[in-house]
């Protein structure tokens, strides 16, 4: 029987993508899979959030998640389809905490129904196990991160470590914004191929 019947060329190109990255754990697979979509998706999530920076790490995780979860696509519906509902799912969750930090947690929030909904703000303050435990997972992510080469180690470290924005990166290394954008996404590659054999420590 032939699971793919229902699927355009395009879709049937996809789902053997999706099946020598599952069952080979073929690299240029994925690689492939997130060239095909990378620009598209990126694009609907800019329009979600209206901020590119925003939409370059929403990016990022989308692919992430869908990469985690490719065991679970079937071929009922195109791959495209199902990638585009884990990024469109992921972003409006994004929206959503975004919103709710924005608001005024002495006011609270009334909804549409007119019902006034308070915040529960609980104390963020670590112990000093937890403390202990931050660090040790900061020391262990800074050591995958020495992993990188130089150049994506640096970008890595400004952007996650320093905080700065993709245009501070660029005006401090004085390169092209959009080469520190390319940069920073072939960086965040190599990272969770890192990530992958460390998760279990991190």
């Amino acid at each position: 029987m032939d699971v793919t019947k229902n699927l355009s060329d395009k879709g049937k190109h996809d789902y053997a993508l999706v099946q020598r990255a599952i069952n080979d754990q073929d690299q240029r697979a994925y690689a492939e899979l997130m060239e095909r979509y990378r620009d598209s998706i990126y694009f609907m999530l800019l329009k979600m959030v209206n901020n590119t920076d925003d939409a370059d790490d929403l990016t990022i995780e989308a692919f992430g998640k869908a990469f985690k979860r490719l065991g679970q696509y079937t071929p009922a519906f195109a791959f495209s389809t199902w990638l585009f509902k884990i990024a469109s799912n992921n972003a409006i969750d994004y929206i959503r905490k975004k919103r709710i930090k924005a608001l005024s947690l002495d006011q609270g929030y009334t909804n549409d129904d007119g019902d006034s909904i308070g915040f529960e703000v609980k104390d963020d303050r670590l112990d000093p196990e937890e403390t202990f435990e931050k660090k040790q997972r900061v020391l262990k992510m800074r050591e995958v991160v020495s992993n990188l080469k130089p150049r994506y180690r640096e970008l890595v470290e400004m952007r996650y470590f320093q905080e700065l924005s993709y245009e501070e990166i660029s005006k401090e290394l004085d390169i092209p914004l959009g080469t520190v954008k390319a940069q920073l996404f072939r960086a965040r590659e190599f990272l969770y191929n890192l990530m992958k054999h460390t998760k279990e420590t991190i």
